[in-house]
């Protein structure tokens, strides 16, 4: 049997310096017998030379697009936009087209024109239908950090000025150490340490949400737990309007009440003062937050909500927040990964990759009956 030829692509999206294969897992997989080519990066967290030293051959950025059709094509987040040359590779990525996101027939359009095939990272399930590996810890770990910075930020700023920029952080240490500064300044104001609500608390998520408020000092009290026994009743739920801080970390898998609405952030009693919407499912038309509609990025990580009265609210809705510590959870997800990878060599079979075949074979069809390409 040929040997399994993967090729890291770089990343493009702005600020995105994780990766999704690691020097360390190019190694293990390379043991197993694969061929890997690691495209150059000028953004990426992890050096040409670790992955050279590791036993990759390093290739030009971008030269996957005229690379041999047997060649699995590896990376995390989206293509440009403005690119439409059909895909003729297998690729394995997040394309976010499953759920109707904006331009998703745009998106599969690419892959079915080339003849290609995705391998959605999202649907990557076991057969107890779970997803083997995900970004989802150090996505609420860093979603929790933003906001507590940006309830911080308002405590010591007038309400004209936004916060600014964020950059990736070179590890956990730095980023705990950042936030608890901000903190400081704010309690010196007279300011009470904040109350967050999290929904999706007992997930992935949510769990790490919890652990970088603990390990900024918010005392237990303050952390409001929620899951599927509190948001069942559906919302919109008042709780939220009178925390400080709200953060999403719920999966959308299908229509729900909304959380929040205009009618609780325009009263004269809410508290709310940041949302952090780890789901970051801002184009989808049952986004559970429907009070804002644009994705912000870490060069200008909140968008303001339109309310009349009450305190300035705003959210941060970056929908690749585990950049914020880049080498930490591209470890953390590409361990989780790897046993994976490793049966890609049988992935007509293997059960992982032959469901998420049959899911991109499923939405292909869907998208026949939308339009022609």
């Amino acid at each position: 049997m040929a040997p399994v030829i993967l090729h890291l692509r770089a990343e493009t999206k702005d600020q995105e310096a994780r990766a999704a294969l690691t020097p360390t897992s190019v190694e293990k997989l390379l043991a197993k017998g694969f061929e890997i080519y690691v495209e150059e990066s000028d953004q990426s967290t992890f050096s040409i030379e670790e992955y050279k030293k590791a036993g990759a051959k390093i290739v030009p950025k971008g030269s996957w697009i005229n690379a041999p059709k047997n060649r699995i094509i590896i990376g995390l987040k989206e293509m440009p936009e403005q690119d439409t040359f059909p895909l003729v590779h297998e690729h394995i990525q997040f394309a976010h087209c499953y759920k109707n996101q904006s331009g998703w027939k745009d998106v599969l359009g690419r892959f079915k024109r080339g003849k290609g095939t995705l391998y959605d990272l999202e649907f990557l399930e076991n057969d107890q239908g779970r997803r083997v590996a995900a970004f989802g810890f150090y996505a609420g770990f860093a979603g929790a950090a933003l906001g507590l910075k940006d309830w911080a930020f308002k405590q010591t700023h007038a309400d004209f000025e936004n916060l600014p920029a964020i950059t990736p952080f070179p590890n956990e240490q730095e980023l705990i150490k950042d936030v608890t500064t901000d903190l400081k300044k704010a309690l010196k104001t007279g300011a009470k340490k904040p109350t967050v609500l999290i929904i999706g608390a007992l997930g992935r998520c949510g769990s790490g949400a919890v652990d970088m408020l603990e390990k900024a000092g918010i005392p237990s009290e303050n952390i409001l737990k929620w899951d599927m026994k509190e948001t069942a009743r559906g919302g919109p739920f008042e709780e939220i309007a009178q925390a400080d801080i709200f953060i999403n970390c719920i999966y959308l898998s299908k229509p729900i009440a909304p959380f929040i609405n205009y009618t609780l952030l325009n009263s004269d009693k809410r508290r709310l003062r940041t949302i952090v919407d780890v789901s970051a499912d801002t184009t989808n038309v049952h986004n559970p937050i429907p009070v804002y509609n644009i994705a912000t990025v870490f060069s200008d990580p909140t968008v303001l909500v339109p309310t009349t009265s009450g305190p300035k609210l705003s959210v941060v809705s970056i929908d690749h927040l585990p950049s914020l510590l880049p080498r930490e959870s591209s470890e953390f997800f590409a361990r989780d990964l790897l046993p994976w990878l490793e049966q890609l060599p049988n992935r007509a079979t293997a059960p992982v990759w032959a469901k998420a075949n049959a899911l991109y074979i499923k939405h292909c069809a869907r998208l026949d009956r939308d339009s022609k390409f």
